[in-house]
């Protein structure tokens, strides 16, 4: 798994990447927790996700937000750090311009900027989302949500209420040609402490099955 280190808005940004062996295979970035919290890509739910992609043979992308590790510039309240997604999204990319797909996933934090990135970037075509906060972050930019994708999350989270998440999921289920998926983890929290296992297991169960043709609905391609 090569260290890698390339150009972000604000200087270098230092990764995780394993590319896969076929010149088209889609490609995966994830996201981390908040930088100012403890979050760094080596999250063990990060790493895990990471993991659950290139096993699928996704040439696979994780990153330290600006500040964080050996990426620099400074904290920036999820501008810069969308800023930082995309920049890593375009030079994975640039390395494999066959690749015609992407998926996102994101944990708390890093699900509110994968979801945002997955609103500018159209190649992306699947999303997953962990625990992520709307009674914090604002997500009204899902107007509408471009792509089919999991959202998952514990009942016991503190950090992010479960019935918010709900507010979000319902919002997300009015709209038309996507398919949200939810699943909810008893007795998880917001660190799925003791449940990481399962949840890595149901996120790969989803992901198995959208790459199977399931849990999306047939739409017209968007162009790039």
């Amino acid at each position: 798994m090569p260290e890698v280190i390339f150009a972000g808005p604000a200087g270098r940004l230092e990764g995780r990447y394993q590319p896969s062996k076929e010149k088209n295979a889609p490609i995966a970035i994830v996201l981390h927790p908040h930088p100012q919290f403890g979050g760094t890509m080596n999250n063990k739910i990060v790493y895990d996700l990471f993991y659950m992609f290139q096993k699928r043979n996704f040439t696979t992308l994780r990153f330290n937000f600006r500040s964080i590790g050996r990426s620099q510039g400074e904290f920036d309240h999820g501008t810069g750090e969308l800023s930082d997604a995309a920049a890593a999204l375009d030079w994975i990319q640039s390395l494999h311009p066959d690749s015609k797909s992407c998926w996102v996933a994101g944990y708390s934090f890093g699900a509110w900027i994968g979801m945002q990135l997955l609103m500018r970037r159209p190649e992306i075509e699947g999303f997953i989302s962990i625990a992520p906060q709307p009674n914090t972050y604002d997500f009204s930019f899902l107007a509408p949500c471009p792509s089919s994708g999991l959202i998952i999350h514990g009942d016991a989270d503190k950090v992010a209420p479960p019935k918010d998440v709900q507010g979000l999921v319902d919002k997300l289920h009015t709209q038309k040609g996507i398919t949200i998926t939810q699943k909810t983890l008893p007795g998880a929290n917001h660190f799925f402490a003791n449940d990481s296992d399962l949840l890595i297991e149901e996120c790969a169960d989803y992901l198995d099955r959208r790459l199977a043709g399931e849990l999306s609905d047939p739409r017209p391609k968007r162009l790039r």
